[in-house]
C-alpha cells in the first residue's frame, strides 16, 4: 500500500517519461498532479504542453522561464571555474537541474503539495541531482521517482503504455534515444547510443553542422568580459541569454562544439553520451585566454585545484551543499580582474585564440621582451633562482656518491 500523496508537482516535458507518469501518478497514487515544466531554452519543445498535460489528466500546468537566472547564476558560474567533468563534459545537464528543482519546490511549497516528482531514471544521475536539491531546499518533502517505483522495464514498454492510452509521443521504436535540450546544449543518449561503438548519426544534431560541412571561410570574432563574463560579440552588448544564444549560432555554423564520450556516472556505471555545446566551448576558450594575463600565477593555480572539485559538486548534484557555495565565493573572488576582449578564430571545428587584452592585464611587453628591457629585468639574478632551486637536487645526489 502506497503512502497517502493529496498532491504531487510534477518536473513536466511533454517528453515519453513524463507524459506516461501523468497518468501513472493519478492511478498509483489517486492524488492531483500538477505539472511543472521549466523553460531553460528548450525552445519549440514547449509548444502545446498546456493542451497535453490537461490531456493527460494534469489540473493545471506552471511554465516557468528560468532561461536568465540558468545562464547569469549556472552556466556563467560553470565558465568562471572553468569546470569540466572528466576534462571534457561541459556540464549542460548538470546545471539545468538545480534551478528546474529550486522553482519545482517554490511551486510545491504555493500549492501545498505534499511531494514532487521526476522523471529521471533510477540508473542515471539526474535523480541525485533533482532530490539532493529537493532534500537541500525542503527537508522534509516527499519524493516520487517513478522509474523505481512502476513496472515499466524500459521506454518501449512505455510506448506502447502511452499509444494504449492515446498519449501523444514523439519517441518510436525505431528511435528511441532520448535528448535533452537547453540554451547550454543538447545531450544524446540511450538507444543506438548506447553501443560506445556506434558513431552518431549525422541527422541527429540540431546545434551544429558537422566539421566537413561547416563554413569553409575562417571567421573572427571578439568576445568581452566583465569580470569573467560575456557581455559583448564584436563590441555589441547583449544580454546573457541573448549573447550566449547568438554564440550558439555562430560556434554551430563552424561544427564547433560536438563532444562524444564515455562518462562516469555518480552511481557508479559507465555511461556514453553525445553533446553539442557550441557557445560554451567557445567561451571556455575565450575566458581561460584572458585569465592567461589577468590572474596572478598562483591565484591560478588555487583556482585550478578546484575547478575538479567544483565540476564534480556540480555533476554530482550538490549544488547547494556547503561546500559549493564556499568554493563559489572563491571563484567569484578570483574573477574581480578578468575583464577585457578576447579574439578568436573559429574554423572547422576548432576555436583558436589569437589575441587577448585587459585593463587589468599582468603581461609586461618590457619584461617579457627578448629585446633590450631597459633594465626592467637583471638576467644575472636568474643565477641565484637556479642554484636556490636545484639545491635539493644536488644534495639528493651527493649523497648517492
Amino acid at each position: 500500500m502506497k503512502e497517502k500523496v493529496n498532491k504531487v508537482v510534477l518536473a513536466y516535458s511533454g517528453g515519453l517519461d513524463t507524459s506516461a507518469m501523468v497518468l501513472w501518478l493519478k492511478e498509483a497514487y489517486d492524488a492531483e498532479v500538477v505539472c511543472y515544466c521549466a523553460d531553460v531554452g528548450q525552445g519549440d519543445e514547449l509548444s502545446g504542453l498546456e493542451e497535453k498535460a490537461l490531456k493527460t489528466g494534469a489540473s493545471k500546468l506552471y511554465v516557468e522561464d528560468l532561461r536568465e537566472e540558468f545562464v547569469k547564476e549556472y552556466v556563467w558560474t560553470a565558465v568562471k571555474a572553468n569546470a569540466l567533468y572528466e576534462g571534457v563534459y561541459l556540464l549542460g545537464t548538470s546545471l539545468a537541474r538545480p534551478v528546474i528543482a529550486k522553482k519545482q519546490i517554490e511551486i510545491a511549497i504555493k500549492e501545498g503539495a505534499d511531494a514532487v516528482a521526476h522523471g529521471a531514471t533510477g540508473k542515471g544521475n539526474d535523480q541525485v541531482r533533482f532530490e539532493l536539491t529537493y532534500y537541500a531546499l525542503k527537508p522534509d518533502v516527499k519524493v516520487i521517482a517513478p522509474w523505481r517505483e512502476w513496472e515499466f522495464k524500459g521506454r518501449t514498454e512505455l510506448i506502447d503504455y502511452c499509444a494504449k492510452h492515446d498519449i501523444n509521443v514523439a519517441a518510436t521504436a525505431e528511435k528511441p534515444y532520448s535528448t535533452d535540450r537547453n540554451l547550454m546544449h543538447i545531450s544524446y543518449e540511450g538507444g543506438i547510443l548506447e553501443d560506445p561503438w556506434t558513431a552518431p548519426p549525422e541527422d541527429m544534431f540540431l546545434l551544429t553542422k558537422s566539421p566537413e560541412t561547416a563554413m569553409d571561410k575562417a571567421e573572427e570574432i571578439v568576445v568581452t568580459f566583465e569580470k569573467g563574463e560575456a557581455v559583448a560579440i564584436n563590441g555589441e552588448r547583449y544580454g546573457a541569454v541573448d549573447l550566449l544564444s547568438t554564440l550558439n549560432f555562430i560556434g554551430g555554423q563552424h561544427g564547433i562544439g560536438r563532444v562524444d564520450l564515455v562518462e562516469n556516472r555518480f552511481v557508479g556505471m559507465k555511461s556514453r553520451g553525445v553533446y553539442e555545446t557550441p557557445g560554451v566551448t567557445i567561451l571556455q576558450a575565450a575566458h581561460r585566454a584572458l585569465e592567461s594575463i589577468t590572474l596572478d600565477r598562483e591565484v591560478t593555480r588555487l583556482r585550478d585545484s578546484l575547478s575538479v572539485k567544483f565540476a564534480e559538486s556540480i555533476y554530482y548534484g550538490f549544488w547547494f551543499a556547503p561546500e559549493f557555495e564556499v568554493m563559489r565565493s572563491m571563484i567569484d573572488q578570483t574573477q574581480e580582474t578578468v575583464s577585457g576582449d578576447v579574439r578568436l578564430k573559429l574554423y572547422k571545428g576548432n576555436v583558436t585564440v589569437t589575441g587577448r587584452r585587459s585593463p587589468n592585464s599582468l603581461y609586461r611587453e618590457s619584461i617579457a621582451t627578448f629585446e633590450d628591457d631597459a633594465g626592467a629585468y637583471d638576467q644575472a639574478d636568474a643565477e641565484g633562482f637556479i642554484k636556490l632551486q636545484a639545491l635539493r637536487l644536488r644534495l639528493r645526489q651527493m649523497d648517492q656518491e
